[in-house]
């Protein structure tokens, strides 16, 4: 299968709420179950860094993803997420090929 738009985003938390960072982003992945538009959501922990957070996505669509952030759910969730976090996230926008997992 093959997706037509993916992300690689990095948090960096404020220190100390890497923890609390991730707790949120895996309740965002909750939030998606269910939706088709989203193929992948995958929340992952540097080894290294405590307060790096790293979030893998796949859609259907850049347009399928940019709709996924207009819910109230997914505003506010941002809206919680903002003083966690030290830097402004860092994406890298990707187009999948397919694999395990899509």
């Amino acid at each position: 299968m093959t997706t037509a738009f993916g992300m690689h985003v990095r948090f960096t938390a404020v220190p100390g709420q890497g923890d609390a960072l991730a707790a949120m982003l895996l309740e965002a992945a909750d939030g998606l179950t269910g939706l088709e538009a989203c193929r992948l959501y995958l929340v992952s922990r540097s080894p290294a860094r405590d307060d790096t957070i790293w979030v893998t996505e796949a859609w259907t669509s850049k347009e399928a993803h940019a709709a996924s952030l207009e819910g109230e759910r997914a505003k506010e969730m941002i809206k919680r997420a903002k003083p966690l976090l030290a830097a402004p996230p860092e994406a890298t926008q990707l187009r999948p090929a397919g694999g395990k997992g899509l």
